[in-house]
């Protein structure tokens, strides 16, 4: 780009030493302009993605970080399982040594073996879950900013907290002031995080409503304070949801939480507009946890 600069001045410079007419000698001047405009442009772009990217590498570490952790603890449990059937393999050839092994004995000393075994396949049934959960967690992450990434980072942030994806969007997004009404742009900003959750089936998801501390003003008779703002708020989304992008209701949860799960304090105009938000929460798939329990 630099290049054809240079070579555009060059070019303007050479006509200007032969005289050329006033008229070409202001369009090559336009179109140096032109050029230096492009290249400025250019550059933003290139900023911005690399901006775009460092974010994407910082959550993948995290996320790497924090199954490190999950893969450290099932070493632990397997080191004690190995522990536990040493120790049982022991006593049992000791006491077959010493001829005093009655068959009650034996037959007990043998389910506790069994039952070494089954929590053996229980922790790798669990490993094998996390490591899944895990993926899918972060498929989902990486599918939601990456949907979402013309949107500034305060108003819509996607994190997750203890395996728990959640979105926060800002109710200025969502709706007008002390209203469940949406705002045009609603509809937009819902459904680039509907088309993420659509090509998820399998997972459910919570949509809540949460306010500041201030009161309601004025009188609407649809609403008597900030528990019915957030629940009709929350109501709303998962209708625009439902009706508008497909999804299947029966994946979805409304709920209200009024103000009684403040992001910050409500002490300032600034950190209000914080807790006035609608957060998503996909929900863990606990029915997966709840079989390896039965098989335990």
């Amino acid at each position: 780009m630099k290049s054809k600069i240079f070579l555009a001045l060059a070019v303007v410079s050479i006509g200007a030493y032969s005289c050329v007419s006033p008229k070409k000698l202001q369009e090559s001047e336009a179109k140096v302009a032109q050029l230096n405009g492009a290249y400025a442009e250019l550059q933003g772009k290139f900023r911005d993605a690399e901006d775009a990217l460092n974010k994407s590498k910082a959550s993948a570490e995290k996320a790497n970080d924090k199954s490190k952790s999950l893969q450290s603890t099932i070493d632990d449990l397997n080191k004690q399982v190995d522990y536990l059937k040493a120790n049982n393999n022991i006593v049992l050839s000791q006491l077959k040594d010493m001829s005093v092994v009655t068959g009650a004995q034996a037959e007990s000393i043998k389910k506790s073996l069994e039952n070494i075994g089954s929590k053996d396949n229980y922790i790798q049934g669990l490993q094998s879950s996390i490591a899944r959960k895990d993926s899918i967690n972060m498929n989902l992450v990486m599918n939601l900013k990456g949907a979402i990434s013309d949107l500034s980072d305060g108003d819509i942030n996607v994190k997750v907290d203890k395996g728990v994806v959640y979105v926060d969007i800002s109710d200025k997004l969502l709706f007008k002031s002390g209203s469940f009404e949406v705002t045009a742009k609603a509809k937009t900003v819902l459904g680039k995080v509907a088309k993420v959750l659509a090509a998820q089936p399998q997972i459910e998801f919570m949509v809540e409503g949460h306010t500041d501390s201030k009161q309601l003003l004025g009188s609407n008779p649809a609403m008597e304070d900030n528990w019915d703002l957030s629940v009709k708020r929350a109501t709303t989304v998962v209708r625009i949801l439902q009706e508008t992008y497909g999804l299947d209701p029966k994946r979805m949860t409304a709920a209200g939480r009024s103000e009684y799960v403040p992001l910050v304090d409500n002490n300032s105009a600034d950190n209000r507009a914080k807790n006035r938000r609608t957060r998503i929460v996909i929900l863990p798939q606990l029915d997966q946890f709840f079989k390896l329990l039965e098989k335990k």
